[in-house]
């Protein structure tokens, strides 16, 4: 009964501030309920897929656009960066489902380890997300056995997504540069 009272007030207090708030609106600015928005119970999904990040023979997925001077000389490539369209599939073969796309930029931001700053969105074209993204913005240590990065927003099916990616090597070819990557991405969203 304690718990029942509490969350009551709670409503309550919410409503009044909510009330209150929105009488001050400053004309640019108002305080909005979800449900205005259609919004209905928030959710977390959990999504998992292989990310192929082809730098190699005739179709590269992914391609540098830029350098330093002295990115070439550097152990960790410091200051490449590198334009990716890189197939999300639903395993780690090349040829199985295309679950979406990898869209967006990496670059090289550490000159101590090979340490990317990653700028992705995870444009999705199959099943229920067909049409919805993830974006992802952080660091990714790629030597590091799991790499954690957050998600920090989405559209369609993920507006309003917060959460984040934990990527895996599945597989890299140091001599080419081509790699798969296992990513288990979990996401808060309505």
């Amino acid at each position: 009964m304690a718990k029942t009272l509490v969350f009551l007030f709670s409503l309550f207090f919410l409503s009044v501030i909510s009330l209150a708030t929105a009488a001050k609106s400053n004309g640019f600015a108002n305080i909005l309920s979800p449900a205005k928005l259609g919004l209905k119970k928030e959710k977390l999904s959990h999504l998992h897929f292989y990310f192929h990040d082809i730098l190699s023979g005739r179709n590269p997925t992914a391609v540098r656009v830029a350098s330093a001077a002295a990115t070439n000389k550097s152990e960790t490539f410091f200051g490449a960066i590198v334009m990716a369209d890189d197939p999300l599939t639903a395993t780690p073969d090349r040829n199985s489902t295309l679950v979406g796309k990898a869209q967006g930029i990496y670059a090289s931001a550490s000159q101590d380890e090979l340490g990317f700053l990653m700028v992705l969105n995870f444009a999705f074209m199959e099943g229920k997300y067909n049409g919805s993204s993830l974006s992802l913005l952080g660091r990714n240590t790629v030597l590091s056995t799991v790499r954690e990065m957050p998600i920090v927003g989405g559209s369609g099916l993920f507006r309003f997504a917060r959460g984040y990616a934990q990527a895996k090597t599945h597989k890299v070819n140091f001599k080419t540069g081509d790699a798969v990557v296992e990513y288990n991405v979990y996401v808060f969203h309505y």
